[in-house]
């Protein structure tokens, strides 16, 4: 069987110092790699996890570690699979360097092409895991397969840029519930020990009745995108900028802020009802993307509870703020610290200061990041159920609400939401391959669409 076309994207003669860390030139040079699938055979006695690395980005790659990491091994990567073949030679590599002796990824299962996650899945067996951590915008299809083969799944978030696709997402998971198949959802602030108790708290009155839920990910400069160079088709451009296009991955604010509004809905207990939300671009003329680089959203929940989160992606000497607090009729309290640190407080009433904790839990001595993957392996072992797609599903609903919301300049419902057959990428997602046509196109200058408020519409 032939290896599927090579991407054609080598950089070109030029190339920013930022473009040059996203990918490299080693791809016009890189081995040849094919698409023929090995079965996995192995020893009766053998207790392995195997696991397919598909999508070889930098969180795929850690996703690998913090599974090596945990005490509920043997795992081993069996199996790996990208679009771009120059990201997975460089995630091989730096993995192998790593975990050489719990890493056995030959050429023969290292497949390149949008249809390589099936050949990666392919290759493993009961109790593995497919480690689906490309973009959202494979990410149902990708689930569909995996729960066809009977194979356990650690998917990463963002889980679809649009609705169709979230609805398309949670069928798959029905299905694993049949099969009793483990899925594990990105959203590892789940898993923080420290989080968890602190909703104890919360659930047993000592913040009293919540009024208000607030988030902040308001970072130094980031995002933005450049003209696209020669020598990279229009399709892989945009695959490789993916939070600069919300059809790859629902954009800069849906895929990076789920986890914040994950901890919203989390700490409220519930869904919200409503989204309504404003945005804009300081950095308009010199960024290509579509995305907003300040945003700031309210969600409206049934009882009336308001949460908000403000996100804004600007350099210079900005306020920044990393957090997550809830706000009660006693008093308040820190959910969440910087870079989802579980930094968790309760003060002695509505000031958020630090000389005013009443209750602060110890640092925690395992990340959330490995916390998720030792529930996940432990749950294989013990042959426990866990299906975290629902869930997941639905703080992306709320998600895609507020981005919604901010890029129509309308106020969102939850109805509207969960029911909209709007779609980002209007084809077939199944059929994409190096030569289709990606939804959007720049202008002459290189610029892409952006959304304008009063007349966009993502509902």
């Amino acid at each position: 069987m032939t290896r599927e076309k090579r991407s054609p994207d080598v950089l070109s003669r030029g190339t920013s110092r930022r473009q040059f860390l996203q990918w490299s030139t080693a791809a016009a040079a890189a081995s040849t790699l094919t698409n023929v699938t090995i079965p996995r055979v192995h020893a009766a006695e053998d207790n392995t996890i195997r696991l397919a690395l598909i999508g070889c980005g930098g969180r795929g790659s850690g996703a690998v570690g913090n599974a090596m990491n945990s005490p509920h091994g043997p795992v081993q990567l069996y199996a790996m699979a990208d679009v771009a073949e120059d990201r997975l030679t460089r995630a091989h590599k730096a993995l192998a360097d790593r975990f050489s002796d719990r890493m056995d990824v030959p050429p023969e299962r290292q497949f390149v092409g949008f249809d390589g996650y099936k050949r990666a899945i392919d290759c493993l067996g009961p109790n593995d895991v497919a480690m689906l951590t490309s973009f959202s915008y494979v990410r149902p299809l990708q689930l569909e397969y995996a729960v066809k083969k009977g194979v356990n799944v650690f998917m990463e978030k963002s889980f679809a840029p649009d609705a169709p696709g979230l609805r398309r997402l949670m069928q798959a998971g029905e299905e694993a519930k049949k099969k009793n198949l483990k899925i594990l959802a990105g959203l590892q602030c789940r898993h923080s020990v420290n989080r968890q108790e602190l909703i104890k708290r919360i659930r047993d009155g000592q913040l009293g009745e919540l009024l208000l839920v607030r988030a902040y990910r308001i970072h130094a400069a980031g995002g933005g995108l450049s003209k696209r160079p020669e020598g990279i088709s229009e399709l892989m451009w945009q695959i490789r900028n993916f939070t600069c296009f919300p059809w790859v991955s629902g954009g800069l604010y849906a895929e990076m802020n789920i986890h914040q509004i994950d901890e919203l809905c989390w700490l409220k207990g519930d869904w919200p009802v409503t989204a309504r939300g404003i945005g804009g671009r300081a950095r308009a003329e010199r960024d290509r993307s579509q995305e907003f680089d300040s945003i700031s959203i309210e969600w409206t929940f049934p009882d009336g509870t308001k949460a908000t989160d403000g996100a804004r992606w600007l350099g210079g000497h900005c306020f920044r703020e990393f957090a997550t607090y809830a706000h009660g009729t006693k008093c308040a309290a820190q959910f969440s610290g910087d870079i989802h640190a579980g930094t968790t407080h309760i003060y002695k009433d509505q000031r958020t200061a630090k000389d005013n904790i009443v209750w602060q839990a110890p640092d925690e001595q395992i990340n959330p990041w490995d916390a998720e993957w030792n529930v996940l392996l432990e749950n294989i072992r013990q042959d426990k159920p866990q299906n975290e797609v629902e869930r997941a599903a639905y703080s992306n609903f709320a998600d895609l609400m507020g981005r919604a919301a901010v890029h129509s300049g309308m106020e969102i419902t939850w109805e509207q939401m969960t029911n909209s057959q709007f779609q980002l990428y209007p084809g077939k997602i199944d059929d994409l391959d190096y030569d289709s046509e990606p939804p959007v196109k720049a202008d002459a200058e290189g610029y892409y669409p952006v959304p304008v408020p009063g007349f966009w519409k993502e509902t």
